[in-house]
């Protein structure tokens, strides 16, 4: 045994050694592949081909360009029409190549080919072009000294930061904004890498600076988050200033603040700002859920201006907790009903176990305006409360029993359906009928098990009087299922005429090719002729709608028409094996153009059927010339 761990050793330290062969080899092999691809791009470079050819070229030398492609690409800087491809290229090649040669190229290069070269330079964060983008700070042309302030904010080191703090207060005016722009990527930089102390100064000085606006919105943001909690005062500051500008960029930089100080900021200002912006500032505390001082927003929701009850009430629903039911409950029944309404909403939305917990306690001593209130959450809401609402279906106010109805719909298990069901069968409230079988039908189509549904429904249909059968029908074909499918079929063969007339016509659109052979048999033995006709339709709609076997549905297609009384299904039957063609549809088109009342249309349906055959690579021309239909034989073979 002790010989074994060498071995094991030996084997381990092999497999390693393979591997490490294979993962060479992989290395090997797509470097071999990047090369050639290399070689074949540049050698498409010195063609003559066309631009647009060399301008993919060039995007392909971005993934497999080495070194070896800097010199081609270089030559394409000056080429108006190449230039800005070559850069895609010279911005990702790694090495010491490109940054060189875009360097180079600012010596002969002026106007856009310049702004585009430095640019790139820029998106290289190229450090040894500082020298030479902070003496372009100074180019006679705007657009030149803008794109190289701009690179040295990319590029961001000491030296392109020290040049462009410099230039910030010499430099035209026109240049001036694109200076302050790279000073903000430096400062940004700064603060990214711990020194913030230095991005303050240098947010500061472009605070100070006679700049467009946007670039002092843009410094101020900056000058907050770099000084972390010491920026909440100069926040503040701009959540009272009356430009809007400032108030608004103080909402959003509070949004992106850290820690909790600065949410007690905001609820410190919400009494003493007006209610359009107390609304705001109520919405950018909802945006910092996990730190949001939550009494604030309870005080805005009940004691605030309108527009700001609202918005607050409305931020309740997406980070307030339990501590908040009472306040909603109490806005819920206000009078106003904008107030009602949306405290209706966040109620629905509140989160949380505890909430739903409260909301069942507080039913058995509700009040009357808001027990209805607290019943409808509990549907919305689809607490387990059954006992409860149990309870209040015996209550004397209907709108208490409706919303106990409705909520049971939403929260009833299959072991609870046999109380909606008595609510619509025997209720001892005659007005709450048509919100029982509403509800009824809510909690059975949810129902996991629909076949144990079906089977509740159809017990219940026995003992219901016929007033209610109809909609237990109605409830049974929305659940679906073999046992639905067998009940409405023997209530279609009552002696009712009114089931016979609900259950034929539930029958006559169900949605599934398993009432075929019931319907097939109605059309042939239901008690009235419409109906007969309904149960055909319905049959014939099955066929045309739904896929199955070509056989199968040439077979239904023949029964179908042997069983049709009347031509008006016998048509139908010929519009189907229009849309579905088939040999067999075509014999059957073929037999119907014999009779006289058919002739017409079963011609039109053989060329139909026909012609898509034959596209199809099918032979037909025997069936046609067996079915005496000559004039549609020349119809099929006549060139278009």
């Amino acid at each position: 045994m002790p010989t074994a761990r060498p071995c094991m050793r030996l084997f381990v330290a092999l497999a390693a050694l393979v591997l490490l062969a294979t993962a060479s080899v992989g290395a090997a092999e797509d470097q071999n592949r990047s090369s050639e691809a290399e070689k074949q791009l540049l050698a498409l470079l010195r063609s003559d081909a066309p631009a647009a050819e060399k301008a993919i070229a060039c995007k392909k030398l971005a993934i497999y360009g080495s070194s070896a492609a800097v010199v081609d690409l270089a030559k394409l800087l000056p080429d108006p029409q190449l230039s800005s491809w070559a850069r895609i290229a010279l911005e990702v090649i790694p090495g010491k190549a490109s940054g060189d040669a875009l360097r180079e190229a600012t010596d002969s290069l002026e106007g856009n080919l310049l702004v585009g070269t430095i640019n790139s330079i820029g998106v290289r964060r190229d450090a040894r072009a500082v020298t030479l983008l902070a003496a372009r700070l100074q180019d006679t042309d705007p657009e030149v000294a803008s794109a190289a302030a701009v690179a040295l904010g990319r590029i961001g080191n000491t030296a392109a930061t020290n040049s462009l703090r410099k230039a910030l207060a010499i430099v035209p005016f026109n240049v001036r904004s694109a200076v302050a722009e790279g000073c903000v990527l430096c400062a940004e930089r700064m603060h990214s890498e711990g020194k913030s102390a230095l991005a303050v100064e240098i947010y500061d000085q472009i605070r100070k600076a006679d700049l467009p606006k946007q670039r002092i919105l843009e410094a101020t943001r900056g000058a907050i988050l770099a000084r972390g909690q010491a920026g909440i005062p100069l926040l503040v500051e701009l959540l009272r200033s009356p430009d809007k500008k400032l108030f608004q960029l103080a909402l959003g930089t509070a949004r992106e603040f850290p820690g909790d100080e600065i949410d007690k900021a905001l609820a410190a200002e919400l009494d003493s700002a007006s209610p359009d912006r107390a609304a705001l500032i109520v919405l950018a505390m909802a945006d910092r859920p996990e730190t949001v001082v939550l009494p604030a927003v309870l005080i805005a929701a009940a004691q605030g201006p309108k527009k700001v009850r609202l918005v607050a009430i409305s931020t309740l629903g997406r980070v307030g907790d339990a501590s908040c039911l009472s306040t909603l409950l109490d806005a819920a029944v206000d009078t106003d009903s904008d107030l009602s309404q949306t405290a209706s909403r966040a109620l629905a939305d509140l989160a949380g176990e505890k909430v739903d917990a409260q909301i069942v306690a507080l039913l058995p001593t509700a009040k009357s305006e808001s027990y209805p209130l607290l019943i409808e959450l509990v549907g919305q809401r689809r607490i387990e409360a059954v006992p409860a609402l149990l309870v209040a279906l015996d209550h004397s106010d209907q709108t208490v029993r409706s919303a106990a109805l409705i909520a049971l719909g939403e929260t009833a298990s299959l072991d609870h359906l046999p109380v909606l069901i008595s609510q619509v069968v025997s209720s001892k409230y005659p007005d709450d009928a048509p919100v029982a079988q509403q509800a009824l039908r809510a909690a059975s189509i949810r129902m996991p098990d629909r076949e144990a549904c079906a089977s509740e429904l159809a017990m219940a249909l026995e003992r219901s009087p016929v007033e209610t059968k109809s909609a237990l029908l109605e409830i049974l074909s929305d659940v679906g299922g073999a046992r639905a499918l067998q009940t409405l079929s023997v209530a279609a063969k009552s002696n009712a005429p009114e089931l016979q007339d609900t259950a034929s016509r539930l029958l006559g659109k169900w949605n599934n090719v398993d009432a075929a052979p019931i319907l097939l048999d109605l059309a042939e033995t239901a008690p009235q002729p419409k109906y007969q006709v309904r149960a055909l339709r319905g049959y014939i709609g099955l066929v045309r709608k739904f896929a199955m076997p070509e056989p199968q549905r040439d077979a239904m297609c023949r029964k179908a028409f042997d069983t049709a009384r009347q031509t008006a299904e016998q048509k139908l039957v010929l519009d189907v094996l229009k849309i579905h063609p088939s040999r067999e549809g075509l014999r059957l088109a073929i037999d119907a153009a014999q009779i006289p009342e058919l002739k017409e249309e079963a011609s039109q349906a053989v060329l139909v059927i026909a012609r898509k055959l034959s596209e199809k690579g099918v032979d037909v021309n025997e069936l046609l010339s067996r079915s005496g239909l000559e004039e549609v034989k020349l119809e099929i073979i006549k060139p278009d």
